[in-house]
């Protein structure tokens, strides 16, 4: 027996007389189960199945996130290296002997003089010199250097 009251005041909804007990607000638009004898079967939630599929969907989503972390710590790493390199060659170029007024922009080159033992800071690279060759063979090349506005020095390619 139903009542048509409605305690929930529900669209859908409506409280039920079973026996002597009022049972209040049975809404079966919603309910996943049977609310009458004569309603369809209706099979146990697969709970253990539900858990494993719940875990391995958080799984794959944190594996997403965390390679994506991943990433961008690979990223800081190399930017990080980066700058620790700049930092050693603003060192070595700051250690350096020379005689010249330094530009911005401008490219010099670190040489090595075996014979004094200290290193140079020139203005010609190896194919710049008129004879073609390095007029102090006690010099060897190290690399080329570019002053940067920062006041940081890096390598250049040449």
């Amino acid at each position: 027996m139903t009542d048509k009251s409605n305690s929930a005041d529900g669209r859908d909804s409506f409280d039920m007389q079973a026996g002597n007990m009022l049972v209040a607000f049975i809404n079966r638009n919603v309910t996943p189960y049977p609310t009458e004898s004569s309603g369809p079967n209706f099979d146990l939630v697969p709970v253990t199945k539900q858990k494993d599929i719940m875990v391995n969907v958080a799984r794959m989503h944190a594996q997403q996130e965390y390679d994506r972390i991943m990433e961008l710590v690979a990223v800081l790493e190399r930017q990080a290296a980066d700058i620790k390199r700049r930092l050693d060659l603003t060192d070595m170029v700051h250690a350096a002997k020379y005689d010249m007024q330094l530009y911005h922009g401008q490219t010099y080159w670190l040489v090595q003089d075996y014979k004094k033992n200290f290193i140079r800071l020139i203005s010609n690279g190896p194919t710049d010199w008129i004879s073609g060759s390095c007029p102090n063979p006690d010099w060897e090349y190290i690399c080329a250097v570019k002053w940067l506005g920062d006041h940081t020095w890096v390598k250049v390619d040449q």
